[in-house]
């Protein structure tokens, strides 16, 4: 902040102000600066506020939560806020300049608290650690049922019930269940459709465990692969495994993603390849550092990321192969120790 020329910082993500407060609730704003911990929430949430964020001043406004904030400065005659620009909406910030009467000035401070959850401590680590265990239990415990007349939706519910019954808060995102010529979409939705015999399958699976996620894909085949469909599954294989290996404290996060996409390139298929190689988790499941051509943030030890290359052929199908990655100073350690060499179905 005071890089930034911050005196006060409002923090208006809900994810930032877990991260900075304890507080889990889904309505609040915070004020942070050097004798400033504020937390305004509306009556629902007191008393949660007042027992997870203990450290705080816990505000109770029954009239708006930006209107309290608004007033407090007034109070205070504080002259110079810094707020989240990617998170505070421009209607939003309207509202408090017409609500302090423009004495106030706001300022755009970047994204502070995203920069500091980049690297993840112990206990973070230990939480996606779990998270990551928890779903490749429960992929390897529903491969039995994934043959030819399941459909996508069935195995997608079947995944999720476990997530839960495993111990989970929550999955991460709609699983993905996506066969045949529908695994060219990246995202597909698990659909009504029935797996068919001599076809890929994607199982895209994420959990949050004590807030936070953990984020794997595996592909299989159902019947006896050709030529050409184990060029595509240990082309990914492949590239995923250059990718993992250049995951190391002090590496351009571009560098990974060269890696992977080198790789799939000798095997003919870059032009198959069509997102980045991945993206950090943590309490979100999609959060910085991005693994994309030409990024330049340099990983250091206790960042947590996906390595996820694929390549997509319409009318075909698609293979992607993805795994949660802890950044350590002694080399990358995969935290979805799902197995990989039993992809193929009869």
């Amino acid at each position: 902040m005071e890089k930034q020329r911050v005196p006060l910082l409002l923090v208006t993500d809900l994810i930032n102000i877990r991260y900075a407060t304890g507080f889990r609730g889904t309505a609040g704003v915070a004020l942070f600066g050097p004798e400033e911990a504020l937390l305004w929430v509306d009556p629902r949430y007191t008393l949660q506020a007042q027992q997870e964020a203990p450290r705080l001043e816990v505000i109770e406004e029954k009239h708006g939560l930006l209107r309290g904030v608004a007033s407090w400065l007034r109070r205070n005659e504080v002259r110079h806020v810094g707020y989240e620009p990617s998170h505070l909406t421009c209607a939003e910030l309207d509202q408090l300049v017409r609500a302090t009467h423009t004495r106030v000035k706001f300022k755009s401070a970047g994204a502070l608290i995203e920069e500091l959850r980049l690297v993840k401590d112990q206990q973070e680590i230990e939480n996606i650690r779990r998270a990551g265990k928890l779903i490749a239990t429960v992929f390897e415990g529903v491969l039995h049922q994934v043959r030819p007349g399941v459909s996508e939706s069935d195995l997608a519910a079947e995944i999720e019930y476990r997530i839960r019954k495993n111990g989970a808060e929550r999955t991460a995102f709609e699983t993905i269940v996506a066969s045949g010529i529908r695994g060219a979409y990246p995202h597909a939705r698990a659909s009504s459709k029935l797996l068919e015999k001599n076809e890929f399958v994607i199982f895209d699976l994420g959990a949050i465990l004590s807030g936070y996620a953990a984020d794997m894909t595996r592909t299989v085949y159902l019947g006896e692969p050709s030529r050409r469909v184990r060029n595509l599954f240990y082309a990914v294989v492949g590239a995923q495994r250059r990718a993992v290996e250049a995951l190391r404290a002090g590496v351009r996060a571009g560098d990974v993603d060269a890696a992977a996409r080198r790789a799939v390139q000798a095997r003919g298929l870059g032009r198959y390849f069509t997102h980045s190689t991945g993206h950090g988790v943590g309490l979100e499941v999609h959060e910085g550092p991005r693994l994309g051509r030409g990024e330049k943030t340099r990983l250091k030890p206790g960042y947590v990321v996906t390595v996820e290359p694929a390549v997509y052929l319409e009318g075909f199908g698609g293979v992607r192969i993805e795994d949660t990655v802890l950044v350590r100073p002694e080399g990358p350690e995969v935290l979805t120790p799902a197995c990989k060499e039993n992809w193929v179905i009869n």
